[in-house]
């Protein structure tokens, strides 16, 4: 709650501050002191504050990312905004179409934030985007294009290139990357099929070969939950035709020439096929 929006509640707020009971998360906006190192309760004080604040970065992100870390708020102001802990406000103008709203809160288009994001966590915002289908890269492109002249423009657009066949993690951009590289064509990235009703992606498929090459990323493979998934996943699609090859992060990274052959050896040719 802000002190301006309940005057008459002046001694009472000042009690409970002294009590502890509440804290100020940002001077003249209270929280309960159990709640107020929430990042949600963090986000609506700044609401409070700033109502014409624009959310960008991480604090965008959990929108379409909600695990991504938030050491800091950061966000956008028509004016300079002091810094207080937690929170970092800059002077810089959002176009209005950039803009979400939700509630009480305002944020960036989650392609601008995937883009912004690129400053601090690299591609991981892109892929996350992607992931969720919270935007496109033909919309990231447009979000570049409508802010002209950032710094870092240059390598935005770098990743974004890189993101051309869509990846979803890390461990799939290698994977893309690896393939481009050796000019191995017929392949698609995240390719829909239905097998026995069920919807599946295949994080690279080769339709024609009905091949599926499935990669076990750093942490997205870990949970029990997940183990069960991949083993029955797997299960429909062998019974369906399909041969299926699965690699770990690690195999990428330290054996690629490895994954490589028998991709090849597993489409039936020990050389690169045509580029697309």
């Amino acid at each position: 709650m802000a002190r301006r929006d309940h005057p008459h509640l002046a001694a009472a707020l000042d009690r409970e501050l002294r009590a502890g009971t509440l804290v100020a998360v940002l001077p003249g906006v209270y929280a309960s002191a159990a709640v107020a190192r929430d990042p949600r309760v963090r986000i609506a004080a700044l609401m409070r504050r700033h109502p014409d604040a624009v959310l960008t970065g991480a604090a965008a992100a959990r929108v379409f990312w909600p695990s991504v870390p938030l050491p800091t708020i950061t966000f956008a102001a028509a004016a300079e905004v002091a810094p207080r802990a937690g929170f970092l406000g800059v002077r810089r103008r959002i176009p209005p179409d950039w803009v979400c709203v939700r509630g009480a809160v305002r944020y960036t288009d989650p392609a601008l934030t995937a883009v912004d994001l690129c400053d601090e966590v690299g591609v991981d915002g892109i892929d996350a985007a992607l992931r969720t289908r919270a935007s496109t890269l033909a919309r990231m492109r447009a979000a570049l294009d409508a802010v002209p002249g950032r710094r870092g423009h240059r390598l935005r657009r770098a990743l974004l290139l890189d993101s051309r066949d869509e990846p979803w993690s890390a461990a799939e951009r290698t994977l893309h990357r690896l393939l481009r590289s050796a000019g191995c064509g017929g392949w698609r990235a995240n390719h829909e099929v239905v097998v026995g009703g069920r919807r599946f992606f295949l994080d690279v498929a080769f339709p024609a070969a009905r091949l599926a090459v499935e990669v076990d990323g750093r942490a997205v493979h870990d949970t029990a939950e997940a183990f069960e998934s991949d083993r029955a996943r797997q299960n429909a699609l062998v019974l369906a035709g399909w041969t299926v090859l699965r690699f770990t992060w690690r195999m990428l990274a330290d054996d690629p020439e490895l994954v490589l052959a028998q991709i090849l050896a597993a489409l039936g040719h020990g050389g690169a096929s045509d580029a697309r």
